[in-house]
């Protein structure tokens, strides 16, 4: 007579045969890729983390477009330029929105820009733009107040005297003051505690989204939400920032001028105030608040760490720094003001600047066919999950002569003019591409020609090398001299 045990035994088995040969019917509609195992799909080929390179890895075995299951639910990836293209610009339309994500929803609440559906997020994506153009983004007033903290960074660093340092405190205190200026209409003191430790979360909230951590609990939400661990400390973090947020904009009420508004609060209250009797308006004071902590995070991190990894990138690179400390004084000199217009008469720096980004980003590009979609040969049905590497495309052999290296020529025709490469897009494309992505490229070039026409960037005595992971949302922590010129 058999056991208790061994028919449980026998009845798992049962079930996982038929979940495995479940999975293996579904396959047939998908695009070829690794082999699933049942309950977790191919979760432990990825080792429950999407990294790039791994991507990259499986696309040379199963092509430029290939399935992942996660758990049960397919996950078409797509490398290299052709293929990513193909999806975010030629069929814009029929995958501009975002997978569901139980971490992301767990303190967003369906609100904000980031994950809302279309009624939600194109209309506060199109106030927000409207808003940011209003208090002068792309116009001389804007840059003057990123010259301000431009000014305070160069400060910060001549008072090192050239001795190593490590930067990241000083360049994201700078950052973050840029985007609170043009938030709350004010910057914060460094000493400020809470000022600090609001750039600490920032940090931490952005670092977390990318983590094995955050990868279980949005495969197993059901599960992670009853454990303990760092996702739990995410979200308390981030119902600080809530926190935060909710006090400013209840302190931007009660002083609030309707007919002086000062910067993207008053605007956003006021045009609140107009829509106020529609009662489908999405104009609300919690999307208010998710959509002000989305830019503050977004305008801050990634433009925070891109500089940190140019000034490496210097240090390391003393001919290409040398290169463009020579444009900027000859054709700039030592007092003028520069600004980001600049850039079309600096075409070494500019394409410096391109490779910085190339070289140092390369996310991933998550969304969700809106109806029926035909991709690279394969239909797709409404619903399906599909991520664009985008860090295969800026390392996309086809369009870089030597992707894996840093070289400011992958933006320069053969007499030194700049010029531009397709498969470059840091900041994705399309109808959900980065809201801050003038912004961002507004900050990088004026911190970056400013510091390099100020200082020369080494590394300390005796470093010879550093260790720079390609790709990473965050440079690894590293000492550097600023060294007067």
């Amino acid at each position: 007579m058999l056991s208790l045990s061994a028919v449980f035994l026998a009845l798992v088995v049962c079930v996982l045969a038929a979940q495995y040969l479940k999975l293996q019917g579904w396959r047939r509609r998908y695009p070829p890729g690794p082999t699933p195992l049942p309950i977790i799909g191919n979760l432990w080929t990825v080792r429950f983390n999407l990294q790039q390179e791994t991507l990259m890895q499986l696309g040379k075995t199963y092509g430029n477009m290939f399935t992942l299951w996660m758990g049960q639910t397919p996950l078409i990836v797509l490398n290299g330029c052709h293929a990513v293209r193909d999806a975010l610009i030629s069929h814009s339309e029929e995958l501009y929105d975002r997978p569901p994500s139980p971490l992301l929803e767990a303190f967003l609440k369906g609100k904000g820009i980031f994950t809302t559906p279309e009624h939600t997020w194109k209309p506060l994506k199109r106030l927000g733009l409207t808003i940011l153009r209003i208090l002068g983004l792309g116009k001389r007033s804007f840059q003057e107040r990123i010259q301000e903290e431009v000014q305070w960074l160069t400060e910060a660093f001549a008072m090192t005297k050239g001795r190593a340092m490590d930067p990241c405190v000083a360049i994201t205190n700078s950052v973050t003051n840029v985007i609170a200026l043009v938030i709350f209409g004010h910057r914060y003191s460094c000493d400020d505690k809470e000022f600090l430790q609001l750039t600490k979360i920032n940090t931490f909230l952005v670092a977390f989204l990318f983590s094995m951590s955050a990868r279980l609990y949005n495969a197993f939400p059901w599960l992670m939400q009853h454990l303990p661990g760092t996702h739990q400390e995410f979200l308390n973090y981030y119902g600080f920032l809530n926190n935060f947020v909710n006090k400013e904009i209840q302190i931007h009420k009660e002083n609030l001028d309707p007919v002086e508004p000062q910067d993207f609060i008053d605007y956003y209250l006021n045009h609140m105030s107009t829509v106020s009797e529609d009662v489908n308006s999405t104009y609300d004071e919690a999307n208010m608040n998710h959509t002000v902590i989305e830019i503050f995070i977004g305008a801050t991190v990634p433009v925070s760490a891109t500089l940190r990894t140019a000034l490496l990138l210097m240090a390391t690179q003393p001919a290409i720094q040398e290169k463009v400390q020579k444009e900027l004084d000859t054709v700039l000199g030592e007092s003028h003001v520069i600004h980001y217009e600049d850039r079309e008469r600096l075409p070494y720096v500019d394409a410096v600047m391109h490779e910085v980004l190339r070289y140092s980003n390369g996310g991933l590009c998550l969304r969700q066919a809106m109806k029926q979609t035909s991709l690279q040969g394969f239909t797709f049905e409404k619903g399906t999950y599909i991520v664009c590497n985008l860090y295969s495309l800026l390392n996309d052999s086809d369009y870089w002569l030597t992707p894996n290296q840093f070289n400011p020529g992958h933006f320069l025709d053969t007499e030194g003019r700049f010029v531009r490469n397709e498969a470059f897009m840091p900041f994705a494309a399309g109808p959900r591409a980065c809201i801050g992505e003038q912004l961002a490229k507004t900050e990088i070039f004026l911190f970056f020609t400013s510091l390099l026409r100020a200082f020369t960037f080494r590394l300390p005595e005796g470093v010879k090398k550093v260790y720079m992971k390609r790709g990473a949302l965050l440079p690894l922590p590293y000492e550097i001299c600023a060294v007067p010129r």
